[in-house]
């Protein structure tokens, strides 16, 4: 683009300056980043490259990767921020001409925690939110160039493998592929005209990123210990979060099976698990040793076929309890109780020990707590003013239908589904867990201020 040009063109200029300028003041202000509990079990089984199963191992595998480079998890957080900086700067880019409201957006979006704080956090979370935003602004950048084949199929590459990293990153990541494969097929249709090639678009699109999952996913098991609990421990504790919650709600409730194959565990629920039972988290749960023990003795199938019977013979509990838990994690009542976020590095001690790192909590990160604390109680942490964002946006871009504007739809629609599967597994309300319907909605504004008329 000639000097002209960029002239005439001063608010994309200006924008883009913003959204870079916030990308280095946020990776310079946050390296080496933030560490939860979480994090440095991820960081220590990528050093190791031996994964417990609990954690989706894509996560522990980069942060090997980055580890092996420079230790710490610095190089990953840099990865992070470059990866979902880097969408929403090509965003700026996708029409003919920004205007003034793209330099307004930027600037909001530059200050606010879900880029400049949560972008330092080493969580799977922001993984998962970066991976996905960034696999559909590359349908984003197929359906605006479409014309310019290889371009277009560079495109569909790239965003075939973030939309498989997004997937690998969370256990209820795999929502988000149906959505892009149906936003593909109608960027086709719009683009060709042709309900044949489509279809074929959608079904290649489809099984490219399935290939690569069940691929990335076979790989990364040969490094999965034999014993770890897995997907069948998580739904294991999910079912028993359920039966206690339900027993609290309902003390008449009959736990049949449990009664006959496991009465001690029975037990155990009705008393310890009725009295510790919280819908904000079921961590209090592990206060009773008791209940732990007997749980971890019982076996998984008795478990499951209870919390079967209890939800197909009491659907009205069962739902009952899951929309209250629901509303926790969406609503997010009690920001201190659901973690709006996390600074400093604070982990298990024998972690820390073994990766010869120590907790850290310094002037810096007391002033990023400053800054997170001052958006708290306001829309800037509030999942429901994301998702109405997200609705409208939606509206918008199903009413105007340019192609690219179908790429950024469906990325609203894989967050929203994605929301929606927690209304099923949610266990705790933390602020994180729906990082990526913020970061969705965040970017769709971004996109819509970036251009608003066709050839404009």
């Amino acid at each position: 683009m000639s000097a002209r040009a960029l002239i005439a063109d001063r608010p994309r200029v200006i924008a883009t300056a913003v959204l870079a300028g916030g990308a280095l003041v946020t990776a310079a202000v946050n390296y080496p980043g933030s560490l939860s509990y979480d994090s440095f079990v991820q960081l220590l089984e990528g050093r190791s490259a031996s994964y417990g199963g609990w954690h989706p191992p894509v996560m522990s595998w980069l942060l090997g990767l980055f580890d092996a480079v420079v230790p710490g998890a610095g190089l990953f957080m840099l990865f992070d921020t470059a990866l979902a900086f880097g969408a929403l700067l090509s965003i700026l880019w996708l029409r003919p001409k920004a205007g003034w409201g793209a330099v307004a957006a930027a600037v909001v979006i530059a200050c606010l925690p879900q880029l400049f704080l949560y972008q330092g956090i080493i969580w799977k979370d922001v993984l998962f939110a970066d991976a996905c935003l960034a696999g559909f602004v590359c349908l984003a950048w197929a359906a605006a160039r479409w014309n310019r084949t290889r371009l277009r199929f560079t495109m569909l590459a790239a965003g075939a493998l973030f939309l498989a990293l997004a997937t690998l990153a969370r256990q209820n990541g795999a929502v988000v592929v149906p959505c892009a494969a149906a936003a593909l097929g109608a960027i086709a249709f719009a683009c060709e005209k042709q309900w044949r090639h489509a279809a074929a678009y959608a079904a290649g699109g489809l099984a490219l990123v399935t290939l690569l999952v069940l691929a990335g996913h076979a790989a990364l098991q040969t490094r999965v210990d034999e014993d770890a609990a897995g997907t069948a421990g998580q739904f294991k504790l999910l079912a028993l979060y359920d039966l206690v919650g339900m027993t609290k709600t309902d003390p008449t409730l009959s736990l049949p099976v449990l009664d006959k194959s496991a009465p001690e565990l029975a037990a155990r629920i009705r008393g310890n698990g009725v009295r510790l039972f919280t819908p904000a988290r079921n961590d209090t749960l592990v206060a009773s040793q008791q209940l732990q023990d007997v749980f971890a003795d019982t076996d998984n199938g008795v478990v499951m076929a209870q919390w079967r019977e209890a939800a197909l013979d009491h659907p009205g509990l069962y739902l009952g309890l899951r929309a209250r838990l629901f509303g926790w994690v969406f609503a997010t009542p009690n920001l201190v109780q659901c973690y709006a976020y996390h600074v400093g590095a604070e982990g298990d001690p024998l972690d820390l020990k073994t990766l010869g790192m120590r907790p850290r909590f310094d002037a810096r990160d007391r002033w990023l707590q400053d800054f997170g604390d001052f958006f708290v109680g306001t829309p800037a942490f509030s999942h429901v003013f994301y998702a109405a964002l997200a609705l409208a946006a939606l509206v918008l871009l199903l009413r105007r239908r340019e192609p690219a504007d179908l790429a950024m739809a469906g990325l609203l629609g894989a967050a929203l589904l994605f929301t929606l599967t927690f209304f099923v597994i949610s266990i705790a309300c933390d602020y994180r867990y729906l990082y990526a319907l913020d970061l969705s909605a965040i970017a769709a504004t971004l996109y819509l201020t970036a251009g608003t008329k066709k050839g404009a």
